[in-house]
């Protein structure tokens, strides 16, 4: 075989499965993009409002929210104006939960194109994380434009330089959906009921992270309890940094980037491990 005709990919299942292939993940960026934007096309195709959806959804929810946390359940805001505390809440919350919807089904939603061509299976939950951040990015954008109005008229809330760290909230909530995403996708190959587990935990999970409450609320307690949830600290800095009120330490959030790397790393092994036989139980 002579050199022009040397393969440029060995495909095998002899790989290490600490190796992320990161290399061939890049190689494979085209696949990533044209994922994201046909992920974005068909969800919103034939839809009445399309994309508006991405703003209709977390006013609506914010406006449900004010009802009944705030006007019935009398819930705390830290004095922050009701719907910036229920709209930053929503916001953050709504990507990190269909990031992890998502990337839960990567193996059975797409068996059929799995088991017909070959391409890093890494690729898939990235573009699911890729695509949700493309909805977050309108809603955060909707968030910023009535943080301004109050920002200007009322001075009921003072955002703070810490709005710089929001780049990295975003990236630890990615890796956390990502990590705790393909532990449970790896997961359902072999035990499908884990799907309708995964559902009903997201919902309780939202619970026990302060998206409609503030930590200050909370008797001191039983505060260490939610600061073990890695979420916890990453909505408590994002409204501290957009809003100016929160309970945030920067020690909780090198406590999330910690647990969230663990998370990501195991993720990514038992995800590099399952791929290799998961069309055998699928």
């Amino acid at each position: 075989m002579t050199k022009e005709q040397q393969p440029t990919y060995f495909i095998n299942s002899k790989q290490s499965v600490f190796s992320l292939n990161l290399k061939e993940v890049w190689d494979y960026r085209d696949l990533l993009l044209m994922l994201v934007k046909k992920d974005f096309i068909t969800f919103y195709k034939q839809t009445v409002l399309g994309p508006l959806w991405f703003i209709v959804q977390p006013l609506m929810t914010t406006v449900i929210y004010m009802i009944l946390f705030g006007s019935i359940a009398k819930l705390s805001t830290d004095g922050v104006p009701q719907v910036l505390f229920y709209l930053s809440g929503i916001t953050v919350w709504n990507y990190f939960s269909e990031s992890l919807t998502k990337t839960s089904s990567v193996f059975t939603a797409n068996a059929g194109m799995f088991g017909k061509v070959y391409f890093p299976r890494l690729i898939m939950p990235l573009s699911i994380v890729a695509s949700s951040l493309m909805k977050f990015a309108v809603q955060l954008g909707i968030f910023i434009i009535i943080l301004l109005y109050y920002v200007i008229f009322t001075n009921t809330v003072q955002p703070n330089w810490w709005i710089l760290f929001t780049p990295v909230l975003i990236l630890l909530m990615a890796m956390f959906a990502l990590g705790m995403g393909m532990i449970f996708s790896s997961l359902t190959t072999k035990y499908k009921d884990l799907t309708f587990l995964l559902t009903f935990g997201i919902q309780l999970f939202m619970y026990i992270t302060p998206v409609v409450y503030p930590i200050s609320a909370l008797p001191e307690k039983f505060r260490f309890l939610v600061y073990l949830n890695p979420l916890s600290s990453i909505f408590e800095c994002f409204r501290y940094a957009f809003l100016g009120s929160g309970s945030f330490h920067l020690m909780s959030i090198v406590w999330s980037s910690i647990v969230i790397t663990v998370l990501l790393i195991i993720g990514t092994v038992i995800f590099n491990k399952v791929e290799k036989s998961f069309m055998d139980t699928v």
